[in-house]
């Protein structure tokens, strides 16, 4: 389950400082009342602390800088509600190759460049010393180490992520990006080995639209599969005050319910990923018609083995591999890492290894920083049990072969719908595999949403440029009007994958139809009967009068559709129609129920997605769980985590983790309301150091789910 992948890691004011608690150190306060008065009452009354920012237009803080002891006397005003941070941000990437950006400016002949416009990378940082990202860097600031020097982690930790966003966004050199003469600007939030948190990111939005920014890419997320995280408020506020904001929507599919803050923004561009047409290497057996695609880890040589070796079953390699001489190494995923997996099978001669799921699905894994000549690829557990039985146990030969891949969505790219609110994400699909964009030293191939989503940052810039005077509204209305259905054996991906489409940079300049909003959102179906009308404004933005044609979608039994079967629209001309559905709950099938309404003018087809939802789906009731502890009292820890629905109760016992002994109860609620829930318990510190499992159990209409979250305590 998504759930065993979240982690909190609880960080008490020691772990910030040096063991003799000398060294200053940067930390984020939160109030509730003017930010302004709570610096002048610490200048005040602890003179010896700095403040080094303050925040009042995403959300209210300051930016505090001083030593341990002297941060320790915040916990003890009362205008400050929250200090952090909190770890539970990260970017995410895979090492591949290759595709350029230059591919899309010379296919679409673009005349627009990005010039005038102002674009934020709220990331790891940039190289701006990187060649072709020199010209166009601007500026920006550290909301990490709290500077104005946003530069990439360099050294133990070293990350490239944000370097290689910006340079989809606005290289300007031997590579072209998107929007090569933008003007680009890095806020680092994410620091040593691309971590960072929430208020990091939500203070780099701050700093991002203070300084004027057009557009912002937030190439970043978390689990939490919810419209009122912070960072989602947060990023909702931005678009208001006239940003464009884009952010990746995550690389936990191909499950649903996957989208996580703050791509659950209703306002923001949600970008999910797709692979463009392409060969790429897969297994086989001789003689057996089944391909199972090679995914090679990230730090990985490449697949380009071309003749058929034989299989050597290792288990999970906690045994001696003596002799795999030009051999293919199986290993099961678990118990050692897979760096040791490979080494073992490189020292015994291997030839290539290939590391199967120990449990359903794929994976995405690293060498972290082996480096061995020899490639490594992932499998599922499927595919690995297959390989055995049909491979080693009949001795038969592994062999590598190519196909020619269609345009298609990316497994990893995170699926849709929202919880709560029940909306429909991602909002377009974008490049996302093996993108060649710009990193510190050089140039890699990396995928991952975080790839995808400065494509239509880029693509934000140049439209900007063209129409200065759109709002991120109009912006978000082109790209997702003139979005291309994606296909998989002639049907389309569902909504609630690929949203209106993937992005037709031509069509989003000029065009012939626009539909407000994207999508159709008609909530969770819970009384009996529902009757619901949304209305969707179409507009001619052409100098000639046009006939829409809209489609009733395939009816299900217990539906209803009342939609106008033609719509006529003078130039220049906006009218409301009307989308009427009605629905008998009884005659459906509790779930996720979605697809697209068909509409037609004479030049184009265009699909506005739909949802709604029939009682529950298995989307998980809490996520995001958490923890901090309050600095002038170690025993006491703020908690916080998003609740999907109502509940009667909810408790959260400890466990400890291996063992499962008792601990004893941490907290519990009665009656807790949907969205995000914090509060304060109290814990004894001499007795839980270490890692244990916080247990959640929700009691609901005589029904009970338990939901665990690995947790650790430390007191240094």
């Amino acid at each position: 389950m998504r759930l065993l992948h979240l982690f909190i890691l609880l960080l008490l004011l020691t772990g910030f400082q040096s063991p003799d608690g000398k060294d200053e150190v940067t930390v984020i306060i939160e109030t509730e009342e003017s930010a302004s008065l709570l610096a002048e009452q610490i200048e005040s009354r602890i003179p010896r602390l700095e403040i080094v920012a303050q925040y009042d237009t995403i959300f209210n803080g300051l930016a505090v800088k001083g030593r341990a002891q002297e941060l320790e006397k915040l916990a003890r005003m009362d205008m400050v509600v929250n200090q952090y941070p909190v770890v539970n941000y990260k970017s995410l990437q895979q090492e591949m190759g290759t595709f350029s950006t230059q591919v899309i400016r010379d296919q679409y002949h673009l005349s627009y460049t990005g010039q005038g416009v102002k674009v934020g990378v709220i990331d790891t940082g940039v190289d701006y010393s990187h060649p072709d990202l020199q010209k166009n860097y601007k500026g920006g600031f550290d909301t990490v180490d709290f500077d104005n020097d946003p530069m990439e982690t360099k050294g133990e930790g070293a990350t490239m992520h944000g370097s290689h966003v910006a340079g989809v966004i606005a290289a300007d050199g031997k590579m072209k990006g998107i929007a090569p003469d933008a003007e680009l600007y890095a806020y680092r939030a994410l620091g040593p080995g691309g971590i960072g948190s929430s208020v990091q990111v939500i203070a780099a939005l701050e700093e991002a639209v203070k300084e004027g920014m057009d557009v912002i890419n937030l190439s970043l997320g978390n689990d939490v599969n919810g419209p009122d995280w912070p960072t989602t408020h947060a990023v909702n506020r931005a678009v208001e005050l006239g940003v464009t904001v884009i952010v990746a929507a995550g690389n936990s599919g191909p499950d649903a319910w996957t989208v996580g803050s703050p791509a659950t923004s209703s306002k923001a561009i949600t970008v999910g990923a797709s692979a463009l047409p392409s060969k790429a290497p897969v297994f086989g057996i001789p003689g057996d018609d089944r391909h199972i695609p090679v995914q090679v880890l990230l730090g990985s040589e490449p697949w380009e083995l071309s003749r058929k070796y034989p299989l050597v079953d290792a288990g999970r390699g906690e045994e001696e591999l003596n002799d795999a001489s030009g051999k293919i190494v199986l290993f099961e995923r678990g118990v050692i890492p897979f760096q040791e997996k490979a080494f073992k099978a490189y020292q015994a001669g291997a030839a290539g290894v290939v590391i199967y799921n120990n449990e359903p699905g794929l994976f995405q894994g690293s060498l972290e920083n082996l480096s061995i000549p020899i490639p490594v690829a992932a499998v599922s557990q499927k595919d690995g049990e297959w390989l055995i039985q049909q491979g080693v146990q009949q001795n038969q030969w592994l062999e590598t072969t190519e196909i020619s891949l269609d345009h298609r969505m990316a497994p990893f790219s995170s699926r849709g719908p929202v919880t709560t609110t029940w909306g429909l994400k991602p909002d377009v699909v974008a490049p996302g595999v093996n993108i060649l964009s710009t990193v510190p030293g050089g140039y890699a191939a990396l995928q991952g949403t975080s790839m995808a989503a400065p494509h239509v940052a880029g693509l934000a810039a140049l439209l900007k440029e063209a129409y200065p005077d759109w709002s991120p509204q109009q912006i978000k209305r082109a790209m997702m009007s003139s979005a291309d259905i994606l296909e998989k054996d002639n049907l389309p991906y569902s909504p609630t994958e690929q949203g209106t489409g993937f992005i037709d940079i031509e069509e989003s300049f000029d065009p012939t139809l626009l539909i407000e909003p994207g999508s159709l959102a008609f909530g969770r179906v819970d009384q009996p009967l529902l009757n619901k009308k949304e209305v969707l404004k179409l507009t001619n933005p052409t100098n000639e009068s046009q006939t829409v044609h809209l489609e009733v979608p395939v009816r299900e039994n217990g539906s209803r559709w009342d939609i106008p079967t033609t719509v006529h629209l003078e130039p220049n001309e906006t009218k409301e129609v009307e989308i009427g559905l009605h629905l008998t709950k009884s005659f459906l099938k509790p779930g996720v129920h979605q697809g697209f309404i068909k509409l037609k003018n004479q030049d184009h087809d265009f699909h506005v997605p739909y949802l709604y939802m029939i009682g529950t789906s298995d989307y998980e009731k809490v996520s995001g769980l958490e923890l901090s502890s309050k600095w002038a009292d170690a025993r006491r820890y703020t908690y916080r985590f998003h609740l999907t629905e109502s509940v009667d109760k909810i408790t959260v016992d400890l466990y400890r983790a291996g063992t499962m002994l008792s601990h004893g109860r941490l907290f519990e609620l009665d009656d807790p309301q949907p969205g995000m829930v914090q509060g304060e318990f109290k814990v004894n510190m001499n007795h839980l150091e270490g890692a244990y499992i916080a247990v959640f159990t929700l009691e609901y209409e005589d029904q009970k789910e338990s939901y665990p979250f690995p947790v650790k305590f430390t007191s240094s």
